[in-house]
């Protein structure tokens, strides 16, 4: 009786294409097209987009794998770069809907109500930018848990799983975490 061959983790496969082979990153595609679809789908809202943030994540996940650290997870890593994507998806769509608005009323003479929306638009896209900037510049450590609860949706049990740590640390590290985005954000509207 021969035993099965072993199937490589997702950390194994990525370390393997970060050196070139394009076979293992093909794997991780296999892996993760299903999950990470019904995810951009979900936060887009549209299939035909989230079909093509889906192709733009793959691509810089490719270009971003010399950078990818093999001890951590790389699921979280990957849903790291979708969301980006999708982030970067509604701020176009904000900034794109403003514009179209500003020009179906003609840009000499919008109404007050309808140009005060366009900037309420407009505001809102800056402070989900700064928000997002905020975020990424979270330690990891506090950064993963938020993200995998918060994004993902998952419980703190299967956030304390994936990151091989307990209830109760996942549970101080969004408490942290949310108190240093408060702080970041509060000295950002501060400043600005």
């Amino acid at each position: 009786m021969t035993d099965a061959p072993e199937t490589p983790s997702d950390e194994a496969l990525a370390a393997r294409a970060a050196a070139g082979e394009r076979a293992a990153f093909d794997n991780l595609i296999r892996r993760y097209k299903e999950p990470l679809y019904r995810f951009i789908r979900r936060y887009v809202g549209d299939a035909d987009e989230a079909y093509d943030l889906l192709q733009e994540s793959f691509i810089s996940a490719w270009g971003a794998l010399h950078r990818y650290d093999a001890s951590r997870h790389f699921a979280p890593w990957l849903h790291r770069i979708a969301l980006n994507k999708c982030r970067d998806f509604g701020r176009r769509q904000i900034v794109r809907r403003a514009v179209l608005r500003l020009l179906a009323l003609g840009a000499d003479d919008p109404t007050p109500s309808e140009a005060e929306r366009a900037e309420e638009e407009l505001e809102a896209s800056a402070r989900l930018a700064r928000l997002d900037k905020a975020i990424a510049s979270l330690p990891a450590l506090y950064k993963e848990p938020l993200l995998l609860t918060t994004v993902e949706g998952l419980s703190q049990d299967e956030t304390a799983a994936i990151l091989k740590t307990t209830r109760k640390a996942v549970e101080m590290r969004l408490y942290r975490a949310r108190r240093k985005l408060s702080e970041m954000l509060g000295e950002a509207e501060k400043g600005g």
